[in-house]
């Protein structure tokens, strides 16, 4: 028997630890060895994100840091130093 818990349910071990559901980790798209990121929503809404999900999301987020011309040209011969 499975210690009395709900399907779908899981605790915060010792060690800060849980085990993701298999079914939320399928129906999520998850699969062992992916990076996630935790996301604090509310109290006790925490809500975890594909490291993947997150790049993609934040991706051409800052286009508006640099413009063509001297100072990106700068940082760009900085990387070949």
């Amino acid at each position: 028997m499975r210690s009395g818990r709900r399907n779908g349910s899981t605790r915060i071990s010792s060690k800060h630890q849980i085990t993701l559901p298999v079914e939320a980790m399928r129906d999520a798209g998850l699969e062992i060895g992916d990076v996630l990121w935790a996301e604090v929503e509310a109290p006790g809404v925490v809500r975890l994100v594909s490291a993947q999900n997150l790049l993609t999301r934040l991706a051409g987020a800052h286009t508006d840091l640099f413009t063509e011309g001297p100072p990106l040209d700068e940082l760009r011969d900085e990387w070949d130093r």
